[in-house]
């Protein structure tokens, strides 16, 4: 069992996590990362988008001028979509996006994802990060300390002094364990997880 080294807030060591090989060594599959990716982002759509076709757009009842003899085409309404402010053709109508992914390929590719981060040296276990109070410069301190650039930070339960502290540094998000997922851990190059965080996601994902 491949292990990592803990380290506090001043980016000291003060131990090492055991990683489990069949949550942080698993082999990586593209096509099941860019499947699940694909559905959490489907799933974030509103698909409110509309455009008015024949049937919605009012007027256009009065056939515009006789059918011969006009020396014009034949025209049978001004809603036609051939007309200047006339209805869409085949526009786009409210939909639903989403689509279903099998629970287990879920987990699989979090445990792919989890792995990569692992696999280029890209994840880090913190002890714990305490702050006085929420302030922003508080956190900037820790995230100076631990090197920081575009980082996500898993922690085990809601802390609203990290989060709130946290939330005005650009390119760092903190998210809560039982949220983790497989979209923001690829979106994000570094991999902050608590020593707490990493428990529980490795528990619960073995």
């Amino acid at each position: 069992m491949a292990k990592i080294q803990v380290v506090d807030q001043n980016n000291t060591k003060v131990g090492d996590f055991e990683l489990a090989p069949e949550v942080f060594e698993v082999e990586i599959m593209p096509e099941i990362l860019n499947q699940v990716v694909r559905a959490q982002r489907a799933s974030q759509r509103q698909g409110t988008h509309a455009t008015k076709n024949r049937a919605l757009k009012a007027g256009g009842g009065r056939k515009p001028w006789r059918q011969k003899g006009t020396g014009r085409a034949r025209a049978g309404s001004s809603n036609s979509p051939l007309w200047r402010g006339g209805a869409a053709a085949f526009g786009p109508q409210p939909r639903d996006y989403t689509f279903k992914v099998n629970k287990k390929v879920r987990k699989l590719a979090l445990k792919m994802a989890l792995s990569s981060r692992v696999s280029e040296a890209k994840m880090t276990v913190v002890s714990s990060i305490d702050l006085p109070e929420i302030k922003t410069k508080a956190f900037a301190e820790v995230a100076k300390n631990l090197g920081l650039n575009k980082t996500l930070i898993v922690a085990k339960d809601a802390d609203p002094k990290l989060t709130m502290s946290a939330r005005n540094m650009p390119h760092i998000k903190v998210i809560e364990a039982d949220k983790l997922n497989v979209y923001d851990v690829l979106l994000y190059p570094e991999l902050v997880m608590l020593e707490s965080a990493a428990q529980d996601v490795q528990e619960r994902l073995k």
